[in-house]
């Protein structure tokens, strides 16, 4: 059974810098739930930040937050520690919260805190991805659920 890395905030745990969550109400988490694929990790919390705390962006290599703090060791390690995790379950798929810092796996925001987004990845979707692990969000279910049925049927 294919195991999922999921950022925390989509299971509706209160991680996000605000404080808040982006719980996605889906039967298809619902049925990895019952199921226990699911591995949960919020990559900002795991790499020592607080919940909440100020809002960041990517720019580059570095992660900044709106006042110009360089919070980039941060989500490094978080990334670190997620891809620790995901090796260490066995994991082949994750999936992230879009358009974040960390997790963003298509788009994120352009780093001027405008709320305008350009192509990118955010750290730990960077990484995983570069060891070979396959990276969706959270409007990518359906995808997401035929590609692990791909993985578990051997065609992939």
């Amino acid at each position: 059974m294919e195991k999922v890395l999921v950022s925390s905030c989509l299971l509706g745990q209160a991680v996000r810098y605000d404080g808040g969550h982006n719980f996605m109400e889906s039967d298809v988490v619902c049925t990895w739930l019952e199921q226990g694929r699911i591995v949960a990790i919020c990559p900002e919390c795991a790499g020592g930040l607080q919940t909440p705390r100020p809002l960041a962006e990517r720019v580059g290599q570095r992660i900044l937050t709106a006042q110009g703090e360089d919070v980039t060791h941060a989500f490094s390690l978080g990334a670190n520690i997620a891809l620790k995790l995901a090796q260490q379950e066995g994991i082949n798929v994750a999936v992230l919260k879009a358009r974040s810092p960390s997790c963003g796996n298509q788009q994120i925001y352009d780093g001027r805190f405008a709320k305008q987004l350009i192509a990118g990845q955010g750290l730990t979707a960077e990484k995983l991805c570069a060891t070979g692990i396959t990276v969706f969000n959270e409007f990518e279910l359906v995808a997401v659920a035929a590609y692990i049925a791909k993985l578990e049927a051997g065609a992939v």
